[in-house]
């Protein structure tokens, strides 16, 4: 099958959770989960929750793992990606992933090098597959969110679901 046959047998929308990881954002200053969310929805998807938690690996684990239990399709996190000592949600994501989608995480520093030059290199943005369903982390500025979600979450979504329901 072709990726376009793949792509045509896709869903037409698909059950997206969003988590910010953030010691610091709250609901109202929170605009990369608030990005996230607007950009899935404007695509066509349906955004069936979204939380904020601390930079804590036990709260993300036990934020995805909660939606792992649910219909929902994807978890997207956002925060928490990059070096310094309280940024944990690789740690906690990566023992979680099955599959690794190591191309999602090259392609986004390529693109994000692009963008911000040699800075780019301390993402740790990452995606693969737990338990069937899609996992994917940003990194927690808007721009940056931005960046993956149009060039290459929401572009791909739908066939990344198709493929993990396999």
């Amino acid at each position: 099958m072709s990726q376009h046959e793949h792509k045509a047998a896709a869903p037409a929308a698909v059950q997206v959770a969003v988590l910010t990881v953030s010691d610091t954002r709250t609901e109202a200053t929170d605009t990369s989960g608030r990005a996230i969310r607007a950009l899935l929805e404007d695509a066509g998807h349906l955004v069936t929750t979204s939380a904020i938690v601390p930079d804590d690996p036990d709260a993300v684990t036990g934020f995805v793992l909660d939606q792992l239990e649910t219909a929902t399709q994807v978890v997207i996190t956002t925060g928490g990606t990059g070096i310094t000592s309280r940024d944990s949600t690789y740690e906690a994501i990566d023992a979680l992933l099955e599959k690794r989608l190591d191309g999602f995480g090259e392609l986004f520093r390529m693109l994000s090098y692009q963008d911000i030059g040699p800075a780019a290199m301390m993402s740790r943005a990452c995606a693969g597959l737990a338990r069937g369903k899609v996992v994917i982390t940003l990194p927690g500025s808007e721009g940056a969110v931005r960046l993956a979600m149009t060039k290459l979450v929401v572009p791909e979504l739908r066939h990344l679901v198709q493929q993990a329901s396999k």
